[in-house]
């Protein structure tokens, strides 16, 4: 019988409740890294290109909405049902600081030079935090027309980004001033809002719609319409020349950037998929999922196998087993399962 050409993704495993964020670190020295976020209340590290698990953060008591690394993928930060943000020592997994909200946080982002953390949520509340004062009350910007969706900085941390859960639009804010400079209309709510890295794009998904903006001049530069809701897209990064889509058909979909013609769709998640990013070099892209999976696609032409195959991350079915020799600069000290342990266990508050 003829194999049907497929792509195969490595399938990562681990998370109990389903994954809602993933963000990718740039490029270290060490490699490059992805968080992903589950309502599950822990967050888990991996490395970025083969998927293995390094370690979960433990400490939240809910759903935990948004995470993300600092520049140099030394810091985590991430955004949670319990009220709280909290700062994670990357490298050890231990707990720097818990940010307390009066709401749920939805949304968190350290910024370029990562001194500060921006954070929002259900209190329609913008407050940046500054890293080298822990202690210290954020500064807060409160004239959010609606609960903060997600955020993002941009312009060498001149300005800060945020849209609603009920209400379209993306706001612009002047950091100095604290002010909305400007507003990028859109028809539904933006769910996902990503500044690409080189700063030229901001890309939203509203609804069915992905459009692109000009990061500093703020004019509509491509808007295409999906095929089905979509709740997360991602620029590919190195030459900004595709972008990807995910949603509620569960498929992940790569289009051409210039024509917007689909080039591969990607079937697999047994759920609606929540989040899709590029990684720092473009050559792969993860995506997450209701079904509590992270799935790590290749870019380039797929490979030739039968479409039920799938490749697996190590150590995430039972015991936990880690790739010391790849990530061993990450791994030391961090809070790694026993041989009976649990990876991740069950929040009671979703």
């Amino acid at each position: 019988m003829e194999k049907k050409r497929v792509a195969v993704p490595l399938v990562c495993h681990g998370h109990s409740r389903p994954v809602v964020d993933l963000f990718y670190s740039p490029i270290t020295p060490d490699g490059f890294f992805l968080i992903s976020a589950s309502k599950d209340s822990s967050p888990m590290l991996r490395n970025g290109e083969t998927g293995d698990w390094i370690g979960t953060f433990e400490g939240h008591k809910g759903a935990v909405w948004s995470c993300c690394l600092d520049t140099n993928a030394l810091r985590s930060a991430s955004g949670s049902a319990d009220f709280t943000a909290k700062i994670w020592d990357a490298l050890t997994g231990d707990e720097l600081h818990s940010f307390e909200h009066k709401h749920i946080v939805r949304a968190c982002a350290f910024s370029e030079d990562t001194h500060f953390l921006l954070t929002g949520g259900i209190e329609k509340i913008l407050r940046i935090f500054d890293l080298n004062r822990p202690d210290a009350p954020p500064r807060e910007v409160d004239n959010s027309p609606g609960s903060v969706r997600t955020v993002a900085w941009l312009h060498s941390d001149q300005t800060i980004l945020s849209s609603c859960t009920d209400i379209g639009g993306v706001r612009l804010w002047d950091v100095r001033s604290g002010k909305i400079v400007q507003t990028l209309e859109t028809n539904s709510s933006v769910t996902s809002a990503e500044v690409s890295q080189d700063g030229r794009y901001i890309t939203t998904a509203d609804g069915s719609s992905v459009k692109f903006w000009d990061a500093n001049h703020f004019g509509l530069v491509k808007s295409y319409e999906m095929p089905c809701t979509v709740e997360s897209a991602s620029l590919e990064p190195k030459n900004g020349d595709k972008f990807i889509a995910g949603g509620e058909d569960m498929w992940i979909r790569l289009f051409d950037f210039h024509t917007g013609e689909e080039i591969a769709c990607n079937k697999g998640h047994h759920g609606p998929v929540h989040c899709v990013r590029f990684s720092p070099g473009g050559e792969s892209y993860a995506s997450g999922s209701e079904d509590g999976t992270i799935r790590i696609w290749q870019t380039s032409s797929p490979l030739t196998h039968d479409s039920s195959e799938t490749l697996r991350a190590n150590g995430l079915t039972g015991k936990v087993k880690v790739a010391a020799e790849e990530v061993s600069c990450k791994i030391e000290g961090f809070h790694i399962a026993d041989e009976g342990g649990k990876v991740g266990e069950e929040a009671g508050t979703a």
